[in-house]
């Protein structure tokens, strides 16, 4: 960036996208900021595994210099999927060809390592908690974090997921509930402790779908498996059974009641997981998310266009943050740079959305994927 000032760049959000960001700015020479809420990179459990795309995802990786090290942690086999009905009858089997790396699947915890472990010391604030960006839009920009510090700053990154802060500088839009909620079940040393779930799901993925509600297992590494079950309920459909979500085992009985139809091996998908269940309703943003242009704030990944969880979210925000880092990198000022990034993503993240409008809903339903069709991919 040829400016007679370096700009002071903040990134709210040590999340893939926000981490992706900083890591390609360093590799441009520009220092940023990434401030985040939690007290550490090990606070807590990062989620299940994600697949990244060949045509997103891994562009990304590769800009940021760690598309060789992804593919070493990568597992390939975990593109394995495996379709059921409720009866437990095998409907599809896709087992990836060899070599295949259209979509290796990664836990979240060693994705966000690689990315944490490729930056520059001190690049990560941690338990930074953003409560308002401030100041004029012209900039500077203060951040007024929850511990009483303040941060100036030329631009500030969105990179903070469904419920941004940083959003609200340039957008009153909020999240909405879908009407879809997954509640995610957790399988440990399964080979030995649950050999059964682990024949069913395989390597990979294994889903089953009744047309209102689902099941859908992932392997991930360590000899894990994540369950979620997938329910169109309202979004308090525990508190309205006289549950809490610390009630295992009254929630246990309600999902049996649920399922019951169901095979009994699918049913231990539900029942027989170690430990709690959490609750995760699925929201997204209205579609499509825009806003006016603003010279020092923009947003990417799901601060810009929360979609529901259909295997683009860690891709699309990778790949705002790798086109938002090249274009500050090329470009003369920070406003030129949000303009040609804002020119790209904004219509893409639209055309997304449209597609994916009311995808929740397409969780429960009983279609099988082409998987010769480029798009189902």
């Amino acid at each position: 960036m040829n400016t007679t000032r370096t700009p002071r760049i903040a990134i709210i959000g040590a999340g893939p996208g926000g981490l992706t960001c900083a890591r390609i700015l360093q590799r441009h020479g520009i220092s940023a900021t990434v401030h985040d809420h939690e007290a550490g990179p090990d606070r807590r459990d990062q989620g299940g595994t994600l697949d990244l795309h060949e045509d997103n995802g891994q562009i990304a990786l590769r800009e940021a210099g760690l598309l060789e090290d992804f593919f070493r942690l990568s597992r390939p086999e975990g593109q394995e999927m495996r379709q059921m009905d409720p009866a437990g009858t095998l409907l599809l089997h896709h087992t990836p060809e060899e070599g295949e790396r259209f979509k290796p699947e990664i836990d979240r915890g060693q994705l966000r390592d690689l990315l944490l472990g490729s930056l520059e010391p001190g690049t990560v604030r941690w338990s930074h908690t953003l409560s308002s960006v401030e100041g004029p839009a012209a900039g500077p920009r203060q951040l007024h974090f929850a511990d009483g510090t303040t941060v100036e700053a030329d631009l500030v990154i969105g990179a903070d997921g469904a419920w941004s802060r940083v959003r609200r500088a340039v957008s009153d839009a909020t999240p909405r509930y879908t009407g879809v909620s997954f509640l995610e079940a957790w399988f440990h040393d399964v080979e030995n402790k649950h050999p059964e779930i682990a024949g069913l799901v395989g390597r990979g993925s294994a889903t089953a779908a009744d047309g209102d509600r689902a099941l859908f297992a992932q392997r991930s590494s360590g000899d894990h498996i994540r369950v979620y079950a997938i329910q169109r309920v309202p979004a308090d459909w525990i508190a309205a059974a006289g549950l809490t979500i610390q009630d295992t085992e009254g929630i246990r009985a309600l999902l049996l009641d649920r399922y019951r139809d169901w095979s009994p091996a699918l049913r231990r998908q539900l029942t027989d997981n170690d430990g709690h269940y959490v609750d995760r309703p699925i929201h997204a943003l209205p579609v499509p998310h825009t806003w006016q242009h603003n010279p020092t704030v923009t947003l990417l990944g799901d601060a810009a266009h929360l979609m529901p969880p259909l295997g683009v979210g860690v891709n699309l925000a990778m790949l705002d943050a790798c086109e938002l880092a090249l274009a500050i990198a090329h470009h003369t000022t920070v406003d030129d740079a949000l303009l040609a990034y804002e020119k790209t993503m904004l219509p893409r993240s639209a055309q997304m959305q449209q597609l994916l409008d009311n995808g929740a809903e397409g969780l429960l339903g009983t279609e099988l994927p082409d998987f010769a069709d480029d798009n189902d991919r």
